[in-house]
């Protein structure tokens, strides 16, 4: 069977942030495939929209047998297991401090993670992109990517 190469972005702003990232990691190891390197956890301002809640972030390189899509329902569940509310718009939230629009699904929550790269992969689907189309405009993904690329 294949293996492919995925790096995966992690961040929580709600709780024990380093205990999501940490129950995540351990979870995506077990269903998606071995956890190769893990990023050091660096704490950010929210992207996208407002809040008094910071993010802990990191990024991972994790082996797998899994397709794209497959390691998107994957990661889902973990998600969901970990106390992801269902994604919504952004309806009622404010402009951020710069003015920009609240993105749709950006809140606060416990865990998400995100699909950077799959191998060399592009995938253009409206539930999945790969790469991960924003992730040259935030540090939160590319400084810790870096160190482990």
């Amino acid at each position: 069977m294949t293996k492919y190469q995925v790096y995966l972005g992690l961040g929580s702003n709600l709780g024990d942030r380093e205990e999501h990232i940490r129950k995540a990691i351990s979870l995506i190891d077990e269903r998606v495939g071995k956890v190769l390197r893990q990023s050091s956890l660096i704490e950010t301002e929210p992207w996208g929209f407002e809040s008094s809640n910071c993010f802990m972030n990191s990024v991972i390189l994790c082996e797998t047998t899994l397709t794209p899509r497959e390691v998107l329902k994957a990661t889902q569940k973990i998600e969901r297991e970990l106390g992801r509310k269902k994604k919504s718009k952004a309806e009622g939230q404010k402009p951020t401090a710069n003015g920009q629009q609240p993105r749709a699904n950006y809140k606060d929550r416990p865990i998400d993670i995100d699909i950077l790269l799959y191998d060399d992969w592009q995938v253009d689907e409206p539930d999945l992109k790969i790469p991960h189309p924003l992730m040259q405009e935030r540090d939160f993904v590319m400084i810790p990517l870096k160190e482990i690329q």
